[in-house]
């Protein structure tokens, strides 16, 4: 597997679409920055109120807007909560497994793997590594970027982070797992991709738990990916905050079996 696996960080390195997705997530974070600097800092408003983007009774409302948060806080609101982040992280998983049915690359490989859970596994700890360098890269981003700002938010402690960027990293590597089980379903790029942002920005977990709370079921749809993602623990406060690493790795392992058995199924 671990050939095979080198093989895909070798084309991940090489494609496009890897860099593309990173500069959408970075341009997504520096526009939310230059917003908030207009809405919520007396320099920005002052700039605002010049272009008529808000008047000068709006200012003081905008001012609270930064109360109580942090660079983890923000990093949190600009990418994972609303599900930005999953959709581009998403929409890269699929157009990177995708890639091996459009190209007949993923014939060549089953004629010398005859294993696909290696295939699948290959998949998934190549997408884990990209996920886990988009979720560092892309916070650091957020400090650079508040520095730049004039600090318009304090830093967060480093235990905060560490905590939040474990639980995130298994639940979008779980959610990158359901990209791949829609992939290897579909074969489909546009299919996936619609996917992608349905399901990551979170219209079908609402749309659902909508329908089941009229049966008084809609608190089940709490532990899935995007409400976990948008409502887990910014930092340990005890036990019951390590039940979001149950959640991702129950996902993780769900999705990647079901791919893996489809997989087996079907007549590449």
């Amino acid at each position: 597997m671990f050939n095979l696996l080198r093989m895909d960080l070798y084309r991940m390195g090489r494609s496009r679409s890897a860099y593309v997705c990173l500069g959408i997530l970075f341009l997504t974070t520096l526009a939310s920055y230059i917003l908030l600097w207009l809405l919520a800092t007396p320099q920005g408003q002052e700039t605002a109120i010049r272009i008529g983007m808000m008047t000068a009774e709006e200012t003081q409302e905008s001012l609270s807007m930064l109360e109580g948060m942090d660079t983890l806080t923000m990093f949190r609101n600009i990418n994972l909560d609303g599900g930005a982040y999953c959709i581009t992280f998403g929409i890269w998983v699929i157009l990177f497994v995708c890639m091996d049915y459009r190209s007949g690359f993923l014939k060549n490989i089953m004629a010398l793997y005859q294993n696909r859970w290696v295939y699948v596994g290959s998949k998934l700890l190549a997408a884990a590594l990209l996920n886990i360098l988009y979720l560092i890269s892309n916070f650091l981003f957020v400090v650079l970027l508040n520095a730049l700002f004039g600090n318009m938010v304090p830093q967060a402690g480093l235990g905060d982070v560490l905590f939040y960027m474990a639980w995130a990293w298994i639940l979008t590597t779980a959610f990158g797992g359901l990209m791949l089980l829609i992939c290897v379903c579909t074969r489909s790029t546009a299919a996936g991709t619609f996917a992608a942002v349905l399901l990551g920005g979170g219209s079908v977990v609402s749309m659902v738990q909508g329908i089941l709370s009229m049966f008084h079921a809609g608190d089940w749809l709490n532990y899935s990916i995007y409400m976990t993602l948008s409502n887990g623990p910014s930092r340990y406060t005890g036990l019951q905050d390590l039940k979001v690493f149950a959640v991702g790795a129950g996902f993780l392992v769900l999705y990647s079996a079901l791919a893996g058995w489809i997989m087996k199924k079907q007549d590449i």
